[in-house]
C-alpha cells in the first residue's frame, strides 16, 4: 500500500483514497482518461471501514490512518524475494529518534527453529532502526517478534515474515527446453458412456490418457471450485468457495466405499435410479440438480459406511486430512451442513440465516456443529475423496509421461452467498462488487457480483488466505491459470446499487501477492499462467515479465494493422497461444457467425441492422484468416479461391490449430470444444440465465468415441509436422 509520506496535495477525502489504494483516475479502452469522483471516493471508503460522512470527518478519519501506521513500529508481514531484504527488520520508532537502542529479535522459521538474536545500536534521525540478522531466513512463512529497549521506553513488534523466490518455474525447466501442447475442456461439459450426466475426474483421467496418446503435455480444465450446484449458482467462476472443490465432480463407483456398501449398490441398482440416471446421461444440457439428487443419496450411504468401518489405512488417512485442513476445513464444512439444513427449511443465503449462525465461531454455530457432526463429517470426507480421485486422476497424467498433467485454474473472486466470505467477513469487502469499466461494447461496465477482498486486510493476515488460495489450486496440477490477473495488480470496484460509470480502480499489493504465489508454485512444481487479455496498464507486462509468469495469446485477438492476424511465429516465447477462451466462441461457431446470431438473440445487439454490420466485420475477419493461412503456407490458395463460404469449419479448426503449434510460445491449448466442432459457447458474458444457460452446454461426442476418430486426430492439426 502506499506510504503515507507520498500523499500531501489534495483534500483529506482524496489523500485518504490514495492512502487507502483507490486511484485517482484510469485510462479506458478509447484511451481516455477516467476521473474518480468524490461521490465514489466516499462509497468506497465507507466500504472499507472509514468514516468519510463529510469533509471533517474525512480529516479525521485520514488523521487517525496516518497516526496508527506511524506508531506502529513493525509492518504487519514483509514479503522478501531476495536475501537483502529477507534479513533486514526496519522498525519505526519515531518517538526515540537518535536514542541509544538494545533489541531483540526472535525469529522462528516455518520448520519451527527458533533463532534469538541481540545486539545495539541507534536510532536514526528519522525514526528507523535497520537490524539485521546474521543470515536470511530459507523460503518460507516465519515468525518475528523483536523487542527494543531505550531510555524512557520499550517497543515491541510481531510480523509475519514471508521468504519467496524471485521467479516463477522457469518452463524451460520443467519442459525440458520443449515446447509442448495440452487439451483445454470444461470438465462438466465432457460426456462418456459411463459418467452420471456430468463430466467427473474419472473422465479427467481418461482425458488425460487420451492426450497422452495424441502427444499433449497437459490437459487444462475450467475451475474446480466448490459450487451449490443448484439455481442460479453453477458458474465456475462464481463459487461457493475457491479453498475447496465441487462434489459434483464425484465419480461415485469409483468411491473405495462402494465395494462394501450394501445400501449404495441397491440404490444404484434400483429401477428409478436407473431411469433418472438414462435421462441425464441423454440430456443435451448439464442439469446439476438433477445430477446431485442422483449422486447425494448414494454419497451418504458411502459415507456412513465410512464412518462404520474399523481403523485402517484409509482411515488414517482421513484423520491426517482432517489435521492439515484445520479450521478452514472445518468451518467450510460446517457451513456447507447449515447451509443444507436451513436451505430444506425454505433460507436462501447465509445472510439470511438466523443472526447466530450468520458468525462462523459463535456459540450457536458450535452447538449446531455437534448436534450435526454425522453432516459436518459427510462434507469434510467429501472433500477428502475429491482429492484422492483428482490425485488418482494426476497419477494417470504422470505415469503416461506427461510433463505437465493437469493444468488447473482459479477464478478471480467467490461468491457473497459462499463460504469463503462467511468463515472469513473481515477479509471481504461489503457494500461493493467487483467488475469491469465501461468500453464500447458494454457503455456501463460490468458487474462480477463477486465481493472483492480487502488489501489491507490481506495483508495484516499474513496473506493466509492468499496462500492458501494458491496451495489448493495447485495440488495434484503441473500448471495454473490465475483468471484476470490483472486483479493482483490493480482492481475495479463498483459500490452497491451503481454501475461501472461509478466505479474506481483499487491498487493492490502486486508484488507480495506474486511472491508468495510464486513460493506456492515452487513447492508444487508448477507453471502459472496470467491471464492478462483486454486492456491493462503499461505496469503489468514487464512485472509479470520480470517474475518470469507466462500470460495468455489469443488467436482472435492477436491483430496488427488494419485487423490482420499477426503470424502466429510472432508470439512471444513466455506465453500460452490458444485460438478462443470460455468468454468466447468456440471456431466452428466463430467461423459460422453462430456467435453473433447469438448475440441478436439474447439482446446484447440492438437490432438485425447491428447483426449485419457485426455478420460484415466478420466476413473481413474470416478472410483475413484465410489470408494467413495461405500465407503459412498451411491452406492451399486454390482451395480458398471461392472465398470463405467456400471452406468448411472443420479443414478451419484443423488449419488454426497446425498454425497454433507453430508458435514459439512454451505452451499451446487447444480446445476440446474446437476438437469436436461445438458451434455454441459454454458462456455469454453479460446476460443472465433467462436469456441464456451459460455452464450447461454438454459435448456432442463421448470420451469414447474419441480414441479412434481419425477426425479428432486432424483437427489437432497434427497431420502437419510440429516441430518442438
Amino acid at each position: 500500500m502506499p506510504d503515507v509520506s507520498a500523499h500531501d496535495g489534495g483534500s483529506p477525502l482524496e489523500r485518504l483514497a490514495a492512502i487507502a489504494g483507490i486511484l485517482r483516475e484510469y485510462v479506458d479502452q478509447t484511451g481516455h482518461p477516467q476521473h474518480t469522483s468524490d461521490e465514489t471516493r466516499r462509497a468506497l471508503l465507507t466500504a472499507l471501514g472509514h468514516d468519510v460522512a463529510d469533509d471533517a470527518a474525512a480529516a479525521r478519519s485520514l488523521d487517525a490512518m496516518v497516526k496508527a501506521r506511524r506508531a506502529r513500529p513493525l509492518a504487519p508481514v514483509h514479503v522478501a524475494s531476495d536475501a537483502v531484504s529477507a534479513g533486514l527488520v526496519v522498525l519505526r520508532v519515531a518517538s526515540h529518534a537518535g536514542a541509544r537502542a538494545e533489541w531483540e529479535l526472535r525469529l522462528r522459521t516455518e520448520g519451527m527453529i527458533e533463532r534469538v538474536v541481540e545486539g545495539h545500536a541507534h536510532v536514526g534521525d528519522d525514526g528507523a532502526l535497520a537490524l539485521q540478522l546474521p543470515e536470511p531466513p530459507p523460503l518460507g512463512y516465519h515468525d518475528l517478534r523483536v523487542v527494543v529497549r531505550m531510555p524512557g521506553g520499550e517497543v515491541a513488534g510481531t510480523q509475519t515474515r514471508i521468504v519467496t523466490p524471485n521467479r516463477f518455474p522457469s518452463p524451460a525447466a520443467l519442459l525440458r527446453g520443449q515446447r509442448v501442447f495440452g487439451l483445454t475442456a470444461n470438465l462438466y461439459t465432457v460426456r462418456s458412456a459411463r459418467n452420471w450426466g456430468v463430466g467427473d475426474f474419472d473422465d479427467l483421467g481418461a482425458l488425460l490418457e487420451r492426450a497422452a496418446e495424441a502427444g499433449a503435455a497437459f490437459v487444462g480444465v475450467n475451475p474446480l471450485h466448490a459450487l451449490r450446484n443448484a439455481g442460479g449458482d453453477i458458474s465456475p467462476y462464481s463459487p461457493v468457495s475457491r479453498l475447496f472443490r465441487n462434489a459434483l465432480y464425484l465419480d461415485v463407483a469409483a468411491v473405495p466405499e462402494m465395494a462394501e456398501s450394501e445400501a449404495a449398490r441397491a440404490l444404484v441398482s434400483s429401477p428409478a435410479f436407473a431411469e433418472a440416471l438414462g435421462t441425464v446421461r441423454a440430456a443435451r444440457r448439464v442439469d446439476y440438480e438433477a445430477v446431485m439428487a442422483l449422486k447425494r443419496p448414494v454419497l451418504e450411504a458411502l459415507h456412513a459406511t465410512f464412518r462404520a468401518r474399523g481403523e485402517d489405512a484409509r482411515t488414517a488417512a482421513y484423520r491426517g486430512w482432517i489435521a492439515r485442513g484445520g479450521e478452514p476445513l472445518e468451518r467450510f464444512a460446517r457451513f456447507c451442513a447449515l447451509d443444507d439444513h436451513l436451505r430444506a427449511a425454505g433460507a436462501g443465503w447465509w445472510r439470511e440465516w438466523p443472526d447466530p449462525l450468520q458468525v462462523a465461531d459463535s456459540p450457536a454455530v458450535d452447538a449446531f456443529a455437534r448436534e450435526h457432526a454425522d453432516r459436518v463429517d459427510f462434507h469434510r470426507w467429501l472433500q477428502f475423496e475429491l482429492d484422492r480421485q483428482l490425485a488418482d486422476a494426476a497419477r494417470r497424467g504422470r505415469e503416461l509421461g506427461m510433463p505437465l498433467g493437469i493444468y488447473q485454474d482459479l477464478a478471480i473472486g467467490t461468491s457473497p452467498a459462499g463460504s469463503d466470505v462467511w468463515a472469513s467477513p473481515e477479509l471481504f469487502v461489503r457494500g461493493v462488487s467487483v467488475g469491469a469499466p465501461p468500453d464500447p461494447l458494454g457503455p456501463d461496465g460490468q458487474n462480477w457480483g463477486l465481493p472483492p477482498l480487502d488489501p489491507h486486510r490481506l495483508g495484516a493476515t499474513g496473506y493466509s488466505y492468499w496462500a492458501a488460495l494458491a496451495r489448493s489450486a495447485m495440488r495434484h496440477a503441473g500448471a495454473l491459470r490465475i483468471d484476470h490477473v490483472l486483479g493482483l495488480f490493480r482492481q475495479f470496484w463498483i459500490p452497491e446499487g451503481r454501475s461501472g460509470r461509478d466505479g474506481a480502480y483499487v491498487r493492490f499489493p502486486t508484488e507480495d501477492l506474486l511472491g508468495v504465489l510464486a513460493l506456492e508454485a515452487q513447492r508444487a512444481g508448477a507453471l502459472v499462467v496470467g491471464e492478462d487479455l483486454g486492456t491493462v496498464p503499461p505496469e503489468v507486462a514487464p512485472t509479470l515479465a520480470r517474475w518470469g509468469m507466462l500470460t495468455s495469446k489469443v488467436l482472435y485477438f492477436e491483430r496488427g494493422d488494419e485487423g490482420r492476424f499477426v503470424p502466429t511465429r510472432h508470439y512471444p516465447r513466455t506465453a500460452l497461444a490458444t485460438a478462443n477462451t470460455h468468454d468466447l466462441a468456440p471456431l466452428a461457431g466463430w467461423w459460422l457467425g453462430r456467435d453473433l446470431a447469438l448475440r441478436r438473440e439474447v439482446g446484447l445487439l440492438r437490432d438485425d441492422d447491428e447483426l449485419r454490420d457485426c455478420l460484415r466485420e466478420r466476413d473481413r475477419d474470416r478472410a483475413e484468416l484465410l489470408a494467413l493461412l495461405v500465407d503459412e503456407g498451411i491452406l492451399d490458395p486454390a482451395s480458398v479461391a471461392a472465398g470463405p463460404d467456400g471452406v468448411g469449419e472443420a479443414d478451419v479448426r484443423a488449419a488454426v490449430h497446425a498454425l497454433l503449434r507453430r508458435a514459439p510460445s512454451w505452451l499451446v491449448g487447444i480446445s476440446l470444444d474446437d476438437l469436436v466442432g461445438e458451434t455454441e459457447p459454454v458462456n455469454v458474458p453479460g446476460v443472465g440465465p433467462d436469456a441464456f444457460p451459460s455452464w450447461t452446454r454438454r459435448l456432442a461426442v463421448t470420451l469414447e468415441a474419441l480414441r479412434d476418430d481419425p477426425a479428432f486426430r486432424r483437427a489437432l492439426g497434427a497431420e502437419r509436422e510440429w516441430v518442438p
